[in-house]
């Protein structure tokens, strides 16, 4: 069976029969089905390579291939010295997609169709350049143009869910038409990814990482799809499945950023003892310390100091001095003594974490903000676009604001599971764009 895969495969590349679409779906269904035919693919274009007086069909043959392989820069010089037919035309399209060069894919999805690739495909793939290049209305309007057949399609499905989330469009229908797109299409790379996402949002974990792992089973490789896998597999500790995850994005994309850092971090904390006693105290007291003020019945004037203060939280105060708090206007014995009974209800004391300098900081003031200053505060963090690592750490801190963001030191988010320099860092880039940053900095 391998033997005959292997013939296959090759003669499919090597062969001087017809090489269209369906030539195509059968190299990426064997890839697909055992990613050993990878090797294969290699091989035959290893050959292709060093024939003799090439064609223009030859050309495009090894510029399909190249792009399977993901050499996108080699395959768009091979395709444009190939035949000019619309095979060549359409795989420059996605190596420039695949490049990020929207603009560039449009016209040759656009030349593509003019060359006799099928036209509606051509619509649907201009489409998502319209989309990732940031132009999620005019997506719309080239889906809108679409009528017939295509309409049921997964790919017209998944393109439309798409495009609707790109504009901030009704979560439900987005759903809603990524689960059509998988119901016409179980396969489809696309539609597994953003229903997948779209669970992993609402914190449905068990069915994301179904739902990852069936979209990164696929070929060409998903990044999206093996980079949240492994971020999720992190979290279920299964280090070496996540090792796999980003060392499959890294054999196609040497130089990728967060694959590289991503691998680095899960190799360490594969190697790591990892106490889960210890973390399940940790994370327990962390439940405490984000437990609001609000639910504790307090006098008037008490409450209105925290809010002044900004403290809204037991682990706010537990971070913040008796002098601090009475150095506060209005704010006397009578309400020190409210506060100090609160905390001991729940096993903690004022200071307790200002052991060290960094704890030692003084409490977010919200005193002078101005009103449009405190509606961004109010935002919900999501608005930040966090990576998948960075948005679970947050989930596990009981960080649901940006407001409850900027009161912590970074310190304390490091303090949280899987959450690293890396996304540190990522966090205080989304803040410093919106003029914000983490308590002490």
């Amino acid at each position: 069976m391998a033997q005959g895969l292997e013939f296959d495969l090759k003669q499919l590349v090597l062969s001087n029969r017809s090489f269209g679409p369906a030539e195509i779906d059968q190299i990426v269904g064997a890839i697909s089905e055992d990613f050993a035919n990878y090797r294969l693919l290699r091989e035959a274009v290893a050959e292709l390579e060093v024939r003799e007086d090439p064609t223009p069909a030859s050309a495009v043959r090894l510029g399909v291939c190249y792009y399977l392989l993901g050499r996108y820069r080699r395959a768009i010089e091979t395709l444009r010295g190939a035949d000019g037919g619309a095979l060549a035309h359409y795989y420059m399209g996605k190596s420039h997609f695949s490049l990020q060069e929207y603009d560039e894919a449009a016209k040759c999805y656009e030349s593509a169709g003019t060359a006799g690739y099928d036209r509606d495909l051509c619509v649907l793939s201009q489409t998502e350049a319209a989309r990732c290049g940031g132009n999620a209305a005019g997506a719309l309007q080239s889906l809108d143009s679409l009528c017939g057949a295509i309409e049921q399609t997964a790919e017209y499905l998944y393109q439309r869910g798409a495009a609707v989330a790109a504009q901030g469009g009704n979560p439900t229908e987005v759903v809603a038409l990524y689960e059509r797109a998988v119901d016409a299409d179980g396969s489809h790379v696309g539609a597994l990814f953003g229903l997948a996402m779209e669970n992993d949002r609402r914190g449905n974990d068990h069915k994301a990482l179904q739902l990852y792992e069936r979209s990164a089973s696929r070929f060409p490789t998903h990044v999206g799809s093996l980079l949240n896998l492994g971020l999720l597999y992190e979290d279920n500790q299964q280090y070496d499945k996540a090792v796999h995850c980003y060392q499959r994005i890294l054999d196609d994309f040497p130089n990728h950023p967060r694959a590289a850092l991503y691998f680095k971090d899960a190799q360490a904390s594969r190697d790591m003892y990892y106490d889960e006693e210890a973390q399940r105290k940790r994370d327990r007291m962390n439940q405490i310390m984000n437990i609001p003020v609000s639910d504790f019945e307090l006098s008037v004037r008490s409450r209105n100091c925290l809010t002044k203060m900004g403290i809204m939280t037991l682990g706010d105060l537990c971070r913040t001095s008796e002098q601090q708090l009475l150095a506060s206007k209005n704010f006397g014995e009578t309400s020190l003594v409210e506060i100090r009974e609160m905390l001991h209800s729940r096993g903690l004391d004022l200071g307790q974490v200002t052991q060290d300098e960094d704890d030692a900081l003084p409490a977010y003031d919200e005193s002078d903000l101005s009103n449009e200053e405190r509606a961004l505060l109010d935002r919900p963090i999501l608005d930040l676009n966090l990576s998948v690592r960075a948005r679970k750490c947050m989930i596990r801190l009981g960080i649901n604001t940006i407001s409850e963001l900027v009161r912590k030191t970074g310190d304390e988010l490091l303090d949280c599971k899987n959450f690293g320099v890396t996304s540190l860092n990522e966090v205080r880039e989304k803040l410093t764009l919106q003029s914000l940053r983490l308590r002490g900095e």
